[in-house]
């Protein structure tokens, strides 16, 4: 019955994932944003474990946002009436290897994300507000 699920690293008992302070607060910070513009609560907002249905597939065939776009795009789903779930999965901490996002790069990140949420979720909003 939902449209999308989204695998959250940071419900249920089956993860131990353990995520940095900096971008646990990011995340918290979109989640936020996310349920302010949107009244849905999404927790693990970055999270690109997701699967989708048809009509998801095809609204975003040809127009997807190709920068971060997790989050963006679950904002865009849950304004265009989707039904949306969070589930939990299991992660485990990279073994090898680094993240690509260094501190410049998050802080460059929460702008862009955060501006673009809040342009696509007050523009998209039925209310005007």
């Amino acid at each position: 019955g939902y449209d999308m699920a989204v695998g959250s690293r940071f419900i249920g008992n089956d993860s131990n994932f353990k995520s940095t302070q900096v971008r646990r607060i990011g995340i918290n910070m979109l989640s936020f944003l996310i349920k302010i513009l949107t009244g849905k609560k999404i927790k693990d907002t970055t999270s690109g474990y997701r699967a989708v249905n048809k009509k998801i597939i095809e609204k975003f065939a040809f127009d997807y946002v190709l920068e971060y776009p997790e989050p963006i795009t679950n904002l865009q789903v849950i304004e265009d009436g989707y039904k949306v779930k969070e589930v939990s999965v299991g992660m485990r901490e990279r073994k090898f290897g680094k993240s690509s996002i260094t501190f410049y790069k998050s802080i460059y990140y929460m702008l862009n994300v955060g501006l673009t949420m809040i342009i696509f979720g007050v523009g998209g909003r039925k209310d005007g507000i």
